[in-house]
């Protein structure tokens, strides 16, 4: 039996792995064991499935990626020999034929014991039943002579799985998520934390990893809360560290006895910061070193603009100005001054006389038919082929700007605008665009690399929005205005209420006709929505990985019920 200790000192690594690189995950994870073994850890605590990276998804269904990961965790465990740390790995296990979301316990250059997963998430953006199998319940382990229990992430939302450790014996709760951001999301795990530690009267230390992985941003703020609710540790937001806490045995159970709180990024700052990271991941992730995107003088390429040089600097940023006949001159300017502002590289490359050609070349086909959206749309998608052709050629991400309001109703063109391999603010309502522009001309994060001061003058702020594709267009030519336009959004997308209690919550201010027509609008973009970049989600139901809805769908909210149903207390319509 090992030594019985009345102190324990325990790291937390909150660090930033990556979906499928297992040599590399390896590396980070002896880095911070030989980091944690120079500090005096007793044990070290990785963040959910680190060696594999969280989420995997099908890359489970491939044998020899099981069988890799099993082979770093035994690498790893070697890696623990000649140290007093003890290392509790979090990584996928095979047992008697079955897949299993595990932690392994690695001390003195062995596999001490192994733990597993038993409650496991089937909603929102994971679905980790399609893969593991769910464990029975689990026993503690034994640490330096201290009972520890480890519940991994989903588990603790179920009070019996602490419950159980804690009636076997669990003195303290260590426990390793992979929990993406949205908005506030904090109070969510500070509530479901502080609930457990109440029902158990145990620490539980919570670790988050931190990073981008394709959509999803996970943004640390790993912590620690005590019996009385106490909250004793808190890790950084958005960034990488290993976190370094002491506990003692007393009287009344294992205890803090240094407690560091570091201030959290405001739920102002949060969405910012969210999307830098998510982008400046995605770029580096998938090996890019530059990213390119088309400047139009507007607020939604204007702040795509500032968060890609927040994330990667001025000098990888590159912009395209595109004017055709009903750019205005005012878009020119503000295009060009945004650029200056931020430092970046800035090219202003007509479209004119591409666009004419290619109308001359279909007038035999189209005939006399009137002009309509087919003409404002070669225009976007000439755009389109101009970025893609500097983005090969130069060897940058193009990144696509289009907002999340316009991405709901379908505002937008498809091989046009819509062009790119991500999109920072696809999960961004347009208000909240304009709010974040706000912000971040009064603050800049310290993480982030564009200069202070103002980088989105007023003027692209207030200017009415336009896709300037005929003369005097305007967003609400097609659109209701924006604030009307979100808060219906909201409700049909991000609360899943009927046409009926959309209307009621509006309270007057948007009447049964127009919300149906944003319905409308909102199913017959699905099969745009489903080719579009992917881009940073912030909110709980973001296009994509955070909702999948048919393309093919027959259904539409006809009125079939009595309503309320009581859960109430080109951009181009193509």
């Amino acid at each position: 039996m090992s030594h019985v200790t009345d102190r324990l000192r325990i790291a937390l690594a909150q660090l930033n792995p990556t979906v499928g690189a297992i040599a590399q995950n390896l590396a980070l994870a002896k880095e911070a064991l030989a980091d944690a073994a120079g500090q005096g850890a007793d044990i070290l605590l990785f963040s959910e499935l680190f060696l594999t990276g969280y989420f995997p998804d099908d890359l489970l269904f491939k044998p020899r990626f099981i069988a890799d990961a099993m082979a770093a965790a035994e690498d790893f465990a070697r890696a623990t020999a000649g140290t007093s740390v003890t290392a509790i790995m979090p990584t996928i296990w095979r047992e008697g034929g079955k897949l299993f979301n595990a932690v392994v316990v690695c001390e003195a250059g062995a596999i001490t014991a192994r733990r597993y997963k038993r409650e496991l998430p089937n909603d929102d953006i994971f679905y980790e039943k399609r893969y593991f199998e769910r464990a029975d319940l689990q026993e503690p382990v034994t640490i330096k002579g201290v009972s520890i229990g480890i519940p991994i992430c989903e588990d603790i939302w179920h009070p019996e799985v602490c419950a159980h450790l804690v009636d076997h014996g669990a003195r303290i709760l260590l426990c390793p998520n992979g929990s993406p951001y949205w908005r506030n999301k904090q109070a969510t795990r500070y509530k479901l934390v502080t609930d457990r530690v109440a029902e158990d009267n145990v620490p539980l230390l919570y670790l988050n990893q931190v990073g981008g992985q394709d959509e999803l941003v996970y943004d640390g703020a790993s912590f620690a809360i005590e019996p009385g609710g106490r909250l004793v540790v808190q890790a950084k937001s958005f960034e990488p560290e290993i976190l370094m806490s002491n506990w003692a045995r007393t009287e009344d159970g294992w205890r803090c006895t240094d407690p560091h709180v570091t201030p959290l990024s405001s739920v102002d700052e949060a969405p910012w910061r969210a999307c830098v990271l998510g982008l400046r991941d995605y770029v580096k992730k998938n090996g890019f070193k530059s990213v390119l995107l088309g400047l139009s003088g507007g607020i939604d390429s204007a702040i795509v603009a500032a968060m890609a040089v927040d994330a990667i600097g001025a000098e990888n940023v590159h912009c395209l100005m595109l004017p055709y006949r009903y750019t205005s001159e005012e878009s020119l300017a503000d295009a060009r001054d945004c650029a200056q502002r931020l430092g970046v590289r800035y090219d202003v490359v007509s479209i004119g006389d591409p666009v004419e050609a290619a109308l001359n070349e279909l007038q035999p086909v189209f005939g006399n038919r009137p002009q309509d959206l087919t003409e404002e749309n070669i225009q976007s998608r000439m755009r389109g082929v101009y970025l893609m052709a500097v983005s090969n050629k130069l060897g940058s991400l193009l990144l696509t700007t289009g907002n999340k309001s316009e991405m709901a109703v379908g505002y937008a063109t498809i091989y046009g605008d819509m062009n790119g391999g991500f999109n920072p603010i696809k999960d961004m309502l347009k208000m909240r665009v304009y709010e974040l522009a706000d912000w971040r001309n009064k603050h800049r994060p310290a993480d982030c690399l564009g200069p202070d001061g103002l980088v989105i003058t007023q003027n692209i702020i207030d200017k009415a929005p336009s896709a300037e594709l005929r003369p005097n267009q305007t967003d609400q030519d097609s659109l209701p205005p924006y604030p009307i336009l979100d808060e219906i959004l909201v409700g049909l997308v991000e609360l899943e209420l009927s046409v009926a209690e959309v209307v009621q919550r509006g309270e007057g201010r948007f009447d049964r006709a127009l919300v149906k027509r944003i319905e409308r609008l909102l199913n017959i973009a699905e099969y745009k929505r489903r080719q579009s970049a992917p881009g940073v989600k912030i909110s709980r139901k973001a296009f994509g990985l955070g909702r999948r809805y048919p393309i093919t769908n027959g259904y539409r909210d006809e009125n079939l019920i009595a309503e309320p149903i009581g859960r109430l207390d080109s951009k181009g319509l193509e």
